[in-house]
């Protein structure tokens, strides 16, 4: 391989790791509820600690991380990363409670948040031109393999060995990983940094990213009942405001201004926040719909989604690539339409539509039936093939938007929002979507309170009654619900698409290397 395969090859892992550990050990988290003693956490509980202490941890510490990747040097702080996340994947293996496994992940986020933005800080730092779309191409791609090969080898690990080998399994991937970065990537560098690094900024930052992420998922697991949700995301939301004060007044700020001067990087980050909004809507309601209105197992509803996703595997590089030659605001305008179109389809999708059933000559294989063919496969395809048109070129964009120097801070930015802003979209859409819910209950069944906490326990749109009087009003109620989250997550692409076509500056007749030897005076330029 030549040096700069290596260097793909290095980014790609360490991205990689951090991505599949989250779909991995999604699917251990049964067993290791059943298999660890716990002192004072509860069964569901402590999953729901494991899961979200890391993903919780990885998005507070982003911003920070992307900052320190440019400031102390781009292949030195990767190389703590891997290390880190390797140590933290033993420990988290090793775990003899849940308490303890709660810690480890806190601190295997903490190392991944080094490695997202540091991965494409790399690519940026060593590629141009159209070898840097089509490197971000090859980035994107991996990230949707590892999306959704997750579950699958999560399964297959949990089954055949246990559900240990799941963290186990970073090891050798790490290994690889650090040898080719410590053999083959330069060290780059802010040269252009202050000797003062803005600690009190990157306190702000990690209390906002932190404090609304954690906020929303707390608040949401306890469906807003509990005043500590309302605290936390109030200390994110105190956070949020006072961080432009402080940019405006620290002399060398984690977050410089001078980063929102570029056009197409305000732009992309604004569409991020909209259209990954989309994405959360939809991902997160075509699984409720399919498994707790159609009755479709966890397995069948994750293959389901499969074919789409190929798409993103085989063809990103082949966008970034385009985008690259002929600018990134064509294909950042039609994919987000043509995902809005396949979203629209699952809008026909009947109350009565057939789930996916075991196979009787093949225990545990799922048979698609015929409606899997009209009501989702279609939907998968067009949404898959216009979330391929977006995700290299988007990146692409973002990264060509920022001079090199702030490459690992751009890159993570733009991590964070859209890691936390769906969160937050995603939390009011559902509560206007459960006030729907209900209120199509209650207009279909008579002699009832629907708002009374007894039948609340009884019927959601997470649960479907066993009283077969309410069966049919359930799936009915669902399933208009379910057809409005469509009509919202299009929306919200189309939202987006306009943002892209009205924002986005093309600059495709220059090569790559001037168009960032042209902006990254003008960025350094104080206002």
């Amino acid at each position: 391989m030549t040096r700069s395969r290596w260097i793909l090859a290095a980014a790609v892992l360490g991205s990689g790791i951090v991505f599949l550990d989250s779909t991995v050990v999604n699917v251990a988290l049964p067993r290791i509820g059943r298999d660890l003693p716990r002192s004072f956490l509860g069964v569901l509980e402590g999953q729901s600690y494991i899961y979200n202490a890391y993903l919780l941890t990885l998005s507070a510490l982003l911003i920070l991380a992307g900052a320190v990747n440019d400031y102390y040097g781009r292949k030195r702080t990767f190389l703590w990363g891997l290390l880190g996340f390797g140590v933290t994947s033993v420990l988290c293996g090793f775990a003899p409670t849940t308490e303890l496994l709660v810690l480890f992940r806190i601190l295997q986020g903490a190392a991944g948040a080094l490695l997202v933005p540091g991965s494409l800080a790399l690519i940026t730092a060593n590629f141009s031109g159209r070898e840097q779309g089509r490197a971000f191409g090859t980035w994107a791609g991996a990230s949707g393999a590892t999306t959704i090969l997750g579950p699958l080898i999560g399964g297959l690990l949990v089954d055949t060995i246990s559900w240990r080998a799941a963290f186990f399994l970073n090891v050798p991937l790490v290994a690889v990983a650090a040898w080719a970065t410590w053999k083959h990537v330069p060290e780059s560098r802010d040269e252009q940094a202050s000797s003062q690094f803005d600690w009190i900024g990157a306190a702000i930052v990690a209390l906002a990213v932190g404090g609304l992420a954690f906020g929303t998922i707390y608040g949401q697991q306890r469906a807003w009942h509990d005043a500590l949700g309302f605290v936390i995301l109030g200390v994110g939301v105190v956070a949020t405001a006072a961080l432009p004060f402080w940019m405006m007044r620290a002399t060398h700020p984690l977050i410089p201004l001078e980063l929102f001067r570029s056009r197409n990087f305000t732009v992309t980050n604004i569409s991020t926040l909209v259209i990954y909004g989309a994405l959360y809507v939809t991902f997160y309601y075509v699984g409720l719909f399919q498994q707790g209105t159609l009755g479709y197992a966890a397995a069948a509803a994750g293959a389901a989604g499969i074919p789409g996703s190929l798409f993103l595997i085989f063809l990103s590089r082949r966008f970034g690539s385009l985008s690259a030659r002929y600018g990134a605001r064509l294909f950042m305008t039609a994919g987000p339409v043509i995902m809005a179109l396949g979203v629209l389809w699952y809008v026909r999708v009947p109350a009565t539509s057939t789930p996916w059933k075991l196979d009787p000559n093949n225990p545990g294989t799922y048979l698609p039936p015929l409606a899997y063919f009209t009501d989702f496969l279609p939907a998968s395809i067009i949404f898959g093939f216009g979330l391929c048109l977006l995700v290299a070129p988007l990146t692409t964009a973002l990264m060509t938007s920022v001079p090199v120097r702030y490459a690992g801070l751009g890159s993570a930015i733009n991590n964070a929002i859209s890691r936390v802003g769906p969160q937050l979209a995603g939390a009011l859409i559902f509560v206007f979507l459960t006030a729907n819910f209900y209120s199509l209950l209650a207009a279909r069944v008579t002699g009832i309170d629907v708002t009374s906490e007894s039948f609340r326990k009884l019927v959601s749109p997470l649960n479907t009654p066993t009283d077969p009087n309410l069966v049919a009003a359930v799936r009915d109620a669902s399933t208009s619900s379910f057809h409005l989250a469509m009509v919202i997550g299009a929306g919200l692409l189309l939202v987006g698409a306009v943002v892209n076509w009205v924002g986005i500056q093309s600059n495709a007749a220059q090569p790559q290397e001037e168009q960032v030897a042209e902006k990254e005076p003008a960025s350094a330029t104080p206002a």
